[in-house]
């Protein structure tokens, strides 16, 4: 559903998305068009905190954050729909998850991204950090 003039964005952090909407956002993603309907609801029952954007009841932003809510929290998975792109709503939520009462003590917020220009637009720096990954596709032979 495209936005109109009309269209008004809410943004919630207290009920968690329809899985089958936020397929249908992961599907627009190269990152995560493959994600299942199981797994998503896995992914969801196991996150910290999520962030949705709203416009009516059709899901067209999301981002979600696993935290001990102290020293270290990370963002994962935001994604904004097309149609809504270059419209803040991803701005709005990533502001919205570094703002969040819960989160307010915080010290170190982690995200990895292939769009880092987004998020050095908000604050975010790659200098003096550091990071790792191991791939369990790539690293099959350890199990």
């Amino acid at each position: 559903m495209p936005p109109t003039l009309k269209s008004v964005v809410t943004y919630s952090h207290r009920e968690l998305p329809d899985v089958s909407q936020l397929l249908g956002l992961f599907r627009q993603a190269p990152w995560a068009k493959d994600r299942s309907l199981d797994d998503a609801k896995d992914m969801l029952q196991h996150t910290d905190l999520t962030l949705c954007a709203w416009d009516g009841d059709h899901l067209i932003g999301f981002g979600r954050v696993l935290t001990d809510f102290v020293y270290r929290a990370t963002i994962w998975d935001v994604i904004v729909d097309r149609a809504y792109q270059g419209q803040g709503v991803g701005t709005e939520i990533v502001k919205q998850i570094l703002n969040h009462p819960r989160l307010k003590r915080v010290e170190l917020f982690w995200l990895c991204t292939r769009r880092p220009g987004f998020y050095e637009k908000l604050g975010f720096t790659s200098k003096e950090q550091t990071g790792m990954v191991w791939s369990r596709s790539k690293n099959s032979q350890l199990e």
